[in-house]
This record gives structure tokens, sequence and C-alpha cells, in this order.
């Protein structure tokens, strides 16, 4: 039997194994923090946005969060406005505030929405200052530059954390058969605007929404161990076992953090997979083997 014959089998399997887990998700809200090589690469742009309308067609409720560091970046760059980092963290005065709202409330959301839409989804695009979703405070950072004494605390700008999440907004959107795609960007109680890290908003809104899942995509394979292989599933027990060895360390500590705050918030499941992969969030969730690392609060 040749290949071609061998093809309809094959899409007969997947089929029968995403039953299971498309029963067990259906009315369930799964949140997936998009961005990374994901958001810059054609085809897993394309990908990106028919795996979330698929979701939504099974009768799963996903809400987007997204980023978007390097279309900032290169906008500034265009505009001749120096980019400047603390602890990785872009400094973000006033006039970079403009660009960012620009970028990600605009440019980036309105991409995203409009790709969604093309697939058949029906995509709304929001920041966390619609409706105050967001609402924001300043983030306190303490400078590990050489430069600076290590007590020093640093003042960066609009860049803040989230203090609350309003759901209302999003679980209407939801509930109209819409698909919530939000924008960073949260508020405070004077009216200022903030730039949050997409991560932590990703895990907020899902301990917000109680979430079945949070989705982080990266541009890594998953959580890897000493000798480089994928750690697939672990418990917040494991992890933080993992953090305070230094297994876990570096540029992939936020990203865990913010997932092991997750599900010890109320999330069932969070879940690090490859964004380099096609189709990377349908594989997650529909097959048994996955592609990257999951984190649950069960034993």
């Amino acid at each position: 039997m040749n290949a071609a014959n061998h093809a309809p089998r094959d899409i007969v399997e997947v089929l029968s194994e995403a039953l299971p887990y498309i029963q067990q998700f259906s009315g369930k809200t799964v949140v997936v923090k998009y961005g990374g090589n994901a958001m810059t690469e054609d085809h897993l742009i394309d990908s990106f946005a028919r795996n979330i309308v698929l979701m939504k067609e099974v009768g799963i409720n996903p809400v987007v969060v997204h980023g978007g560091g390097p279309q900032i970046g290169e906008l500034l760059g265009k505009l001749n406005i120096e980019s400047r980092f603390v602890n990785g963290m872009r400094v973000t005065d006033a006039e970079t505030m403009d660009v960012v709202e620009m970028v990600l409330g605009g440019l980036v959301n309105k991409s995203i929405v409009n790709l969604i839409n093309q697939c058949g989804g029906k995509a709304i695009g929001v920041t966390g200052k619609d409706g105050a979703q967001i609402r924001a405070r300043q983030l306190q950072v303490q400078s590990k530059e050489p430069e600076h004494k290590a007590s020093e605390i640093i003042d960066i700008g609009h860049v803040g954390e989230v203090e609350s999440i309003s759901t209302d907004l999003i679980e209407m959107l939801a509930a109209r058969d819409f698909i919530p795609v939000i924008a960073p960007i949260g508020v405070d109680d004077s009216g200022k605007s903030y730039n949050i890290n997409a991560d932590l908003v990703a895990g907020k809104v899902a301990e917000a929404l109680a979430a079945e899942k949070l989705m982080l995509l990266t541009n890594v394979a998953g959580l890897l161990d000493d000798s480089g292989e994928v750690l697939t599933g672990l418990t917040t027990a494991q992890v933080d076992d993992l953090i305070a060895d230094d297994t876990i360390h570096g540029g992939m500590l936020p990203k865990i953090r913010c997932a092991l705050d997750s599900v010890k918030g109320g999330v069932q499941s969070a879940h690090i997979i490859d964004g380099r992969v096609p189709h990377a969030v349908l594989l997650e969730i529909f097959t048994n083997a996955g592609v990257g690392t999951l984190i649950t609060d069960t034993e």
C-alpha cells in the first residue's frame, strides 16, 4: 500500500485520538499567550490562526493574549527613538508608551484579529484598558546592572504589573461566540497606561477566568533537564524543586513562574509549548504526545 493510501487512515486515526480530548474540553476556557517565532513566520502565523478557530468550532473557548516586543523595537527604530533595557525590560517613557500602544493595541492586535477572521473565526481585539479589564501598577525594578548598587530601585517608566483582572468583557465576548484577542496594556486608577509582560497577563487572565488551560508559546522545545531532554509532565511541587536546585534558571525562569503561579491559582494545567512547531496548540491539546512541558497541581 502506498503513502497516498495511508493518508485517509492517518487522518481518521488522528481524529479518533482527538475525540476524547474534544469531549473533555468542550465548554472549557483555554488562554493562549501568542508570541515569539509563531508571530513572525508566515506558515506559523497561519497555523496558529487555524488552531484557534478550530478550537472554537469544537466548543472550546479560546482567549488569546499576545506580545509584540520585536514589532515595538522595529517601529521605535524607524522613529529614531532609542531603546534602553534594564534587567531585560524596555525602559518605557511617555513617548515610548505611545508607540507601545500603537503597536500592541493597533498594528499587532488588529493583524491577529484579521487572521483569525480570515480563517472563519469571529475575533474581537481589545486592550486591557477597554472596560478597565487590566488594572495595573508600576513595576518596581531592582537593578542587576554592575553600574548600579545592588539595592538601587530603577524607574523604568510605564512598565507595569497586574493588580487585578476584570473578566466581564471577556466573558461577554466568549458567550456571544467571539474570540477575545487581548493586548497586554493595563491602566491604573488615574488613567495612566502600562506595558505589561504578555506571559504575566495571560497567567492572570487564566486565573481570573478559572481556565482549564494556560498555554505559553515559546521559542524552545519546553522545559529542559540537565541533559537537554524535555520534561513533559511536572507537578507544581516538582517545579518548585527544580527552581530551588537551579535546574530552571535564566530566561526560562519568569515564564515557568508564571505557569506555576497560574496552576497554584486555580488553572487546571499550564503548558510551555514550542511555537516553532506548526499547529503546536492543537498538538498539545488533542494528542497523547503533546509538544511541550505540562504543569499540573496533581500527582
